[in-house]
């Protein structure tokens, strides 16, 4: 991992599983939301030109990151919004996001994750890198 890198994805048998990187809890979640829309937009340019405010609660880190990714995944299915950019806010476990993106029906030819999953998933912090792992099911 480099000082720059966001976000990768490991090998995995059947799923996605990524490594999402930060100086900050909230820089960490921030490139969760990259990777999750690297992973549904294959990639592909989306525009920042829609906003939505979400706020997601949890019990421990990982509660919330799985609720955090189960909301990004709600966002597509349900409300066609792709976020590609987003600013969080975290006071404990309760998380608030400005996230910026666009409206899936804008792209074509994009990938849908079915769910978030606690398998393999952690947060912890490496002198002062926060690392969080998490496996989405596609």
């Amino acid at each position: 991992m480099t000082e720059k890198t966001k976000f990768e994805f490991l090998p995995h048998t059947a799923d996605i599983k990524f490594r999402a990187y930060g100086t900050t809890l909230n820089e960490l979640f921030e490139n969760i939301v990259l990777a999750i829309s690297s992973i549904i937009s294959k990639d592909q340019k989306i525009s920042t030109k829609k906003g939505k405010m979400i706020s997601v609660s949890g019990d421990d880190s990982e509660s919330l990151l799985y609720n955090f990714i189960d909301e990004l995944i709600y966002l597509f299915d349900a409300e066609s919004f792709i976020p590609v950019k987003a600013k969080v806010t975290l006071m404990g476990f309760n998380l608030k996001a400005e996230l910026f993106g666009d409206d899936a029906k804008n792209y074509k030819d994009l990938d849908s994750i079915k769910a978030a999953t606690y398998s393999e998933m952690f947060i912890k912090k490496n002198k002062d890198i926060w690392t969080a792992q998490a496996v989405v099911d596609v």
